[in-house]
């Protein structure tokens, strides 16, 4: 968190009323395989131009980088579009701050130890940067995302705190 950035973005969301959690949840469970099927659809689409596509991918890699950018945005708008879905944990423990605080502590873990795993040749790189979603820390704040993230040698990138936070793995900066 920067300086220049205003401290009350950083505290917990409040929590949401009952009723309304109740008829996001009901909602989700109608619209959730909706979108799921929605999303087959389209990833098979996809899949079924980028066979006929294949041909001009023979004569211009442009093109297929181009066409795997716009599959991959494609893909994630319609995943995007349940961002409102409310879960069961979501739904059971809306206002606990000792669940978010877990859940926080999980999730930096998680991606500390991804990242901290050595570089092995001729495999993929570690991740070095990731971004926490609002869902993990809604009752606990970005506050506490950010002590968390930096006690584990993470740095803070520029966030909109109320979709996610994003983090650098600090040590990635420090290896060749």
């Amino acid at each position: 968190m920067h300086l220049y950035e205003d401290p009350s973005t950083w505290t917990p969301e409040p929590p949401r009323s009952r009723a309304q959690l109740i008829l996001r949840f009901a909602a989700t469970l109608l619209c959730a395989p909706l979108l799921g099927a929605l999303w087959l659809a389209a990833a098979a689409v996809l899949f079924v131009v980028g066979l006929f596509a294949e041909v001009i991918t023979a004569v211009s890699d442009r093109f297929e980088r181009g066409y795997l950018r716009f599959m991959g945005a494609t893909l994630r708008r319609i995943t995007r579009l349940g961002s409102w879905f409310v879960t069961w944990p979501e739904l059971r423990h809306e206002g606990d701050t000792e669940y978010y605080r877990a859940r926080v502590d999980r999730r930096v873990s998680h991606w500390t130890t991804a990242a901290s795993v050595p570089r092995e040749p001729k495999k993929a790189r570690p991740p070095v940067e990731c971004a926490i979603p609002l869902r993990d820390y809604r009752g606990v704040g970005a506050g506490y995302v950010a002590e968390v993230a930096v006690g584990q040698g993470w740095e803070l990138r520029p966030s909109n705190v109320h979709e996610e936070v994003r983090l650098w793995w600090a040590a990635a900066s420090h290896t060749g």
